[in-house]
């Protein structure tokens, strides 16, 4: 299996050009339904203990994050043994969470309001909650007609829709501004393709396109929660994760399915450890966190 890896590592390397490309500056989305998604995301009213909201854990203001190990839930839970992932730019992978349990943003918009140690609430509280807001019941008949659990987690997911971050230092790069990013940011870049980064991490997200293994050459200690096997449960899945987008990394500390790793050099270094068998020296670390620096993006709030 490791000399599988690694060759696909070599192959994909040796056609890494042009595997990542630019966000859209803007996609389709319904702005009717991404504003009343907006006030659901923001709504602390959703929650069982009148605290916690979407926005709690992904902070529109924080590029989507709450940069703790684990967030923490209703009733002051700790909410899941993961570490949350961003909601910018989540409209563009391929499934949702770390275990890919949800396969769309409308999926993943329901998990939260219902798992007790999030916001703890059951369909019949969230509908009866809703409700009870004459600006939600209005505006959920003008738009849908009728106020369901499917109508609430659509809106989130069109609000969610508008949270993306183009226009990154890299992205103009690679649309021909060759003065967009620092030579140390180039070199990071022919690194991150040369040893072997860009078979998980490509595509418009840089990442969030596929499954993989945590742990090919050297086993990863936290073994507490396996990751796919846990909706699979089949073998090969244990320890099988989502990979996630690398965009706006640098702003959404600490690192891995578990928050165990606090700073990006450090991630970089672990990640050659546990996915390449091998430790990189200082310099190409250096290089390789100014490249994901560069893929910070601007985020516009066009739901005002």
């Amino acid at each position: 299996m490791k000399i599988f890896y690694a060759m696909l590592f070599l192959i994909t390397t040796t056609f890494a050009i042009d595997m990542i490309t630019p966000l859209p500056d803007k996609i389709n989305y319904n702005k009717e339904k991404a504003i009343l998604g907006k006030k659901l995301y923001m709504d602390t009213s959703l929650s069982k203990d009148g605290k916690i909201s979407c926005n709690t854990c992904h902070n529109i203001n924080n590029y989507g994050v709450d940069n703790t190990t684990n967030s923490t839930g209703v009733n002051n839970q700790l909410d899941t043994p993961f570490n949350t992932p961003t909601t910018f730019n989540s409209v563009f992978n391929f499934v949702q969470f770390w275990n890919g349990r949800a396969q769309n943003l409308q999926e993943q918009a329901k998990v939260p309001l219902f798992n007790p140690k999030e916001m703890g609430l059951t369909p019949e509280f969230l509908l009866k909650q809703v409700n009870a807001n004459p600006d939600y019941v209005k505006s959920f008949k003008d738009i849908y007609g009728e106020i369901t659990v499917d109508n609430i987690a659509d809106a989130i997911k069109e609000f969610e829709k508008t949270l993306i971050t183009p226009d990154s230092p890299f992205d103009r790069y690679l649309k021909g501004d060759k003065n967009a990013i620092s030579e140390k940011a180039k070199r990071g870049y022919e690194e991150f393709k040369a040893q072997g980064c860009i078979s998980c991490h490509q595509g418009q997200n840089i990442g969030g396109n596929m499954f993989q293994k945590i742990g090919i050459f050297q086993e990863y200690p936290n073994q507490e929660n396996l990751g796919r096997y846990e909706i699979t449960k089949k073998e090969s899945d244990k320890m099988v994760f989502k990979v996630p987008s690398l965009r706006n990394i640098a702003k959404t500390a600490p690192y891995y399915h578990d928050g165990s790793i606090p700073t990006l050099d450090a991630c970089v270094q672990f990640m050659a450890y546990y996915q390449l068998g091998k430790f990189l020296n200082q310099e190409t670390v250096d290089d390789i966190v100014a490249f994901l620096e560069s893929l910070t993006g601007e985020y516009h709030d066009s739901i005002q």
